[in-house]
């Protein structure tokens, strides 16, 4: 117990000493993750207007506050998560369990139909601490938004998803190379050094994959 309480005070003292932590509440952004995302996108110029824009593991709204803003009044950001999320203007929530077929359901009525040009995915299991346990239960829900990203993102679209490096996650890269004409792992620099997740992001989703 004692060790867990000293992690849980060292990440705290870096949580709040965090420069990411401490811009975005500075700037109003519902979380650090906003910073990722805001690094991810703008070196591909993956936002143009009128996008549909679907998120993955939303909660507490970080990106999708980031994607509303930068869309300005155009496009839909469609947006979904297992926890509640406070309403963000303009973003459409889903409160559910990706992992149900009725929720997924729910999902594509929202949609209505209508392709997506840009699928990001940020859903991890909570973690147990044990990686036999974690990266298994990462790998479903990275295959689940994979196969979502195959029904609905429109050819020619991008999917952005967190991973963890580990069993499955090499796999699971080839498995996009058949599916996107460019794929790239990045690191962002608001990315904790230490934890494992790396974002792997799909470009140019083909109509037939390889």
């Amino acid at each position: 117990m004692a060790t867990r309480s000293k992690s849980s005070q060292r990440w705290l003292r870096e949580h709040f000493a965090d420069p990411y932590v401490k811009k975005a509440q500075a700037e109003g952004l519902r979380s650090r993750a906003a910073y990722k995302l805001e690094e991810l996108l703008a070196r591909d110029r993956l936002l143009k207007a009128g996008m549909t824009v679907v998120d993955l593991g939303a909660a507490p709204g970080g990106w999708s506050q980031y994607v509303r803003q930068a869309l300005g009044d155009s496009g839909r950001v469609v947006a979904m998560d297992i926890l509640e999320m406070p309403p963000l203007a303009g973003v459409e929530f889903l409160h559910g369990d990706f992992r149900e077929e009725a929720v997924l359901s729910q999902l594509e009525a929202l949609l209505g139909g209508q392709p997506v040009d840009l699928v990001l995915s940020d859903m991890a299991p909570n973690k147990s601490g044990v990686g036999a346990v974690d990266q298994p239960r990462m790998m479903h829900l990275a295959e689940l938004a994979m196969e979502f990203a195959d029904s609905h993102l429109k050819p020619g679209g991008a999917f952005l998803i967190k991973l963890f490096q580990g069993t499955g996650s090499d796999d699971y890269i080839r498995e996009l190379r058949r599916r996107y004409d460019k794929v790239a792992i990045r690191k962002p620099d608001a990315s904790r050094k230490r934890s494992p997740e790396v974002y792997a992001l799909g470009q140019g989703k083909r109509a037939q994959m390889k």
